[in-house]
C-alpha cells in the first residue's frame, strides 16, 4: 500500500551504459540524492574490508539503509546499481512495499554494443580502486537483463542525456 508520496527510482544497466549519468541528471532535476553502489564497496575495500568478502552483497545491503533512510523522511531516492540479477531487483521491491512507496525500475540499455563497448573501455571514473570491468564480464552480465519481467522504463544510451532526464521526471510525476 502506498502511503509516502516518496518514489524509489532504481536506475539499472550494464556498466557502461551511462546510467550514473542518467541518474545524477535525474537527481539534479528531481532535487535528490542518488545512492550508487560502486562507491560504496570502493568505500568497504578502503576501509580494509577484504576483496574476497562479498562486498558486492554488502554494497547492495548498505545502498539499501542509506535508501531507506531518505524514504523515511519523505525524499525521493535513486539507485545507481547494475541490477542484473532477479534477488537484486526484488531488493529495492520489498524496501518499496516496506515503505509505502512507489518503485520506479529504469534500465538504461546499450543499443550499439560497439559504441558500448568504446565507453567502456574509455571511460576513468573517479573511484579510487575500483577496476573498470572487462567486456568480457559485461557480456556475462547480460543475461539477468534478458530474464527481467518488471515493468519499466527502458532508456537507450544513444538517446539525448537531456530527453532520458525528462522521461524520468515525466514517470515519477505520472506515479504520484
Amino acid at each position: 500500500m502506498i502511503v509516502n508520496s516518496a518514489a524509489l527510482i532504481v536506475v539499472a544497466g550494464l556498466p557502461g551504459s551511462g546510467k550514473s549519468a542518467i541518474a545524477e541528471a535525474a537527481a539534479r532535476r528531481l532535487g535528490c540524492g542518488v545512492v550508487s553502489v560502486d562507491p560504496l564497496e570502493a568505500a568497504m575495500w578502503q576501509a580494509g574490508i577484504a576483496r574476497a568478502q562479498p562486498t558486492g552483497l554488502a554494497a547492495y545491503v548498505v545502498a539499501e539503509a542509506v535508501a531507506r533512510e531518505q524514504l523515511q523522511l519523505g525524499h525521493d531516492v535513486i539507485v545507481d546499481a547494475v541490477n542484473d540479477v532477479e534477488p537484486a531487483r526484488q531488493q529495492w521491491r520489498d524496501l518499496a512495499e516496506q515503505m509505502g512507496v512507489r518503485v520506479l525500475f529504469v534500465e538504461v540499455v546499450a543499443s550499439d554494443p560497439v559504441e558500448h563497448r568504446r565507453r567502456l573501455e574509455a571511460r576513468r571514473r573517479d573511484i579510487a580502486g575500483f577496476p573498470e570491468p572487462s567486456w568480457e564480464s559485461i557480456d556475462a552480465r547480460r543475461a539477468g537483463f534478458a530474464e527481467w519481467e518488471d515493468d519499466r522504463l527502458r532508456l537507450d544510451f544513444l538517446t539525448d542525456a537531456a530527453a532520458n532526464t525528462e522521461l524520468i521526471v515525466a514517470a515519477v510525476e505520472r506515479a504520484r
